[in-house]
């Protein structure tokens, strides 16, 4: 009986987790280049049950069923779809729409695909590329850029946004430092001066193979764990297969449905309810056992 208990509680700490996690994503409804998560869930190894001979007459052991030992929360996987695009007409605001491919492979609208084998693959995706403080690249959906003092142009937080050439990009008047420069971006990340169309920098915008490899890291930005490889490479502008556009003046909105999400969350909820009923209804039985049928 004490089995049943313990799958139940395990239950409820699995919604708790699905709960915290889509709470979590409406928190960040309206962080720019936000990505959701999903908490996967699996059962606990199965356990075959049979009756083991007593005699050496007896025939081989005669199967009884499966027995189950509950459910416990995997792990997190981001979701990398596209968010929508909202238009703010600063020119120094990024938004980056990828649809980048895999030949021979056809994914989903939400960026996965099965293989011939079984094997489950997810859609390579493409992230602007900053640099902490220490110069260690991280990646980032967020486009909402602006003009630090010395003239880089940096993240809200204060990160420098990389070029191409890994290094970081001024956008001043070489005549007059203090005077930022009129800028318009092309669609494969070109920075060009908007008065005489002069080249200025390029984007360094990165694919990433396996983003499901990913560290979250907070404000938006992800970096490579340690030996891990996840496939980071620079877009390659003559590569058909990589798909990608920079749209000035919009940004990124998170890919957040909120209406999926508060159904999600009241569909755990119901859920935890649930196993907390089996919860009482198991402690009860257990109660009569102990005061009652203890007293026979």
């Amino acid at each position: 009986m004490l089995r049943g208990l313990y799958s139940a509680a395990s239950g409820m700490i699995t919604q708790q987790r699905k709960h915290d996690t889509i709470t979590n994503n409406i928190a960040n409804l309206n962080t720019p280049g936000f990505k959701g998560v999903q908490t996967v869930s699996r059962s606990f190894p199965e356990m075959l049950m049979s009756i083991v001979r007593e005699q050496s007459d007896m025939p081989e052991p005669r199967q009884v069923g499966w027995l189950h030992f509950g459910v416990l929360p995997e792990e997190n996987i981001p979701v990398f779809q596209q968010g929508d695009l909202q238009e703010t007409r600063n020119p120094f605001d990024f938004a980056l729409v990828s649809d980048l491919q895999v030949p021979g492979v056809m994914f989903d609208a939400g960026g996965k695909a099965i293989t011939e084998d079984g094997q489950r693959i997810y859609q390579p995706q493409a992230f602007f590329t900053v640099l902490t403080a220490d110069g260690e690249p991280r990646y980032t959906r967020n486009g909402k850029f602006t003009i630090g003092q010395d003239g880089r142009l940096i993240t809200g937080e204060g990160y420098t946004v990389a070029g191409a050439d890994g290094q970081p990009i001024l956008l001043v008047d070489p005549d007059d430092g203090n005077r930022p420069l009129n800028i318009k971006v092309s669609a494969d990340g070109q920075v060009l001066d908007a008065e005489t169309d002069q080249p200025l920098a390029n984007l360094l915008i990165t694919r990433v193979e396996f983003p499901q490899l990913l560290v979250r890291e907070g404000q938006g930005l992800y970096r490579v764990g340690d030996g891990v490889d996840a496939g980071v490479r620079p877009i390659d502008p003559l590569d058909p297969n990589d798909r990608i556009a920079i749209k000035q003046g919009y940004y990124e909105r998170s890919n957040i449905d909120p209406t999926q999400s508060v159904v999600d969350m009241m569909s755990a909820l119901r859920a935890y309810e649930a196993n907390q009923k089996v919860v009482q209804t198991y402690d009860r039985s257990l109660e009569k056992a102990v005061n009652e049928v203890g007293r026979v």
